[in-house]
């Protein structure tokens, strides 16, 4: 309701919004991705924990494609999968205001990873990417994602912070990604 409201409202200005740890669930991303696309205030936007799902991650990523306000996204915690990471990465491929991007513990493995190192390799406005806690080897069976991150770091000059803790990446990926 209350996105509907500011959705509609003429004279809405908030610029920073956080309703992380709500649980407000996979159908409020609908609700919120369309008031993304209307309001030009909104820079720095945290939903933390509030269980949207893959789905939830797609209608955040059509928003954002329209918006070019949005300059922080903090969508950890939020059970998006290698569908959603898919999502957010082609989202990013196309779109420049985003400077920040908070994807932690989202399950997202080695295809989301994938996908993220795919859109590293075009985006050219991305300086902080925290990628902590995502099971990006899959329990160190499979390291494609990481050295497909990795590869893609070769290339990317404008990120500064990465953060690829509690991965189980083991030595020889580390290796990789310090090239």
């Amino acid at each position: 309701i209350i996105f509907n409201a500011l959705r509609d409202s003429p004279t809405s200005n908030i610029t920073t919004w956080d309703i992380s740890f709500e649980d407000l669930g996979p159908e409020i991303a609908k609700p919120l991705a369309e008031y993304i696309t209307v309001t030009g205030s909104l820079t720095k936007l945290d939903i933390a924990s509030n269980k949207i799902g893959p789905e939830g991650a797609k209608e955040i990523a059509k928003s954002l494609l329209v918006t070019g306000s949005l300059t922080k996204l903090d969508i950890s915690y939020n059970h998006i999968g290698p569908q959603g990471a898919k999502a957010i990465a082609e989202m990013l491929s196309v779109t420049g205001s985003l400077t920040s991007l908070d994807l932690r513990r989202n399950d997202i493995g080695p295809q989301g990873a994938k996908a993220i190192a795919e859109m590293l390799k075009v985006n050219a406005v991305l300086t902080t990417l925290d990628l902590s806690g995502n099971k990006l080897t899959n329990y160190g069976k499979d390291m494609t994602g990481i050295y497909a991150i990795a590869d893609a770091l070769k290339g990317n000059g404008v990120l500064t912070t990465l953060d690829l803790s509690r991965n189980h990446m083991g030595s020889e990926a580390s290796k990789a990604i310090a090239k």
